[in-house]
């Protein structure tokens, strides 16, 4: 496994997080980047567990999969209108800074 983390953002998710992301360094791929707009969340779980990557989202169906499953690498969520986009990047370089892919498995924080 990685020693830093690594994110992906799903089609819901503004794509000026993953610039500012992206800004600080981080290892960061969308939907849009990977193809996968459009596909079903099964699939999108599937490329997180292939890639080792966790993943943000701000789409609630995420956390009715991850409720039932520990098995994915980590999911971060944020509720769509609540915080800012530059309060999204702060949260989640915060926790690229202080937690380890492996401290992020089964996991989901909410930002």
């Amino acid at each position: 496994m990685s020693e830093r983390i690594r994110f992906h953002l799903d089609e819901n998710v503004d794509p000026a997080i993953a610039l500012g992301l992206r800004r600080y360094g981080i290892d960061v791929t969308t939907t849009n980047d990977v193809e996968l707009r459009t596909q079903s969340d099964e699939i999108q779980l599937a490329f997180i567990q292939e890639t080792q990557r966790i993943l943000f989202t701000q789409d609630t169906d995420f956390l009715i999969i991850a409720s039932s499953r520990f098995d994915h690498p980590g999911i971060t969520y944020c509720k769509k209108g609540t915080r800012s986009i530059g309060e999204i990047i702060e949260t989640l370089v915060l926790i690229y800074e202080v937690m380890t892919p492996e401290e992020m498995v089964g996991r989901v924080e909410f930002l």
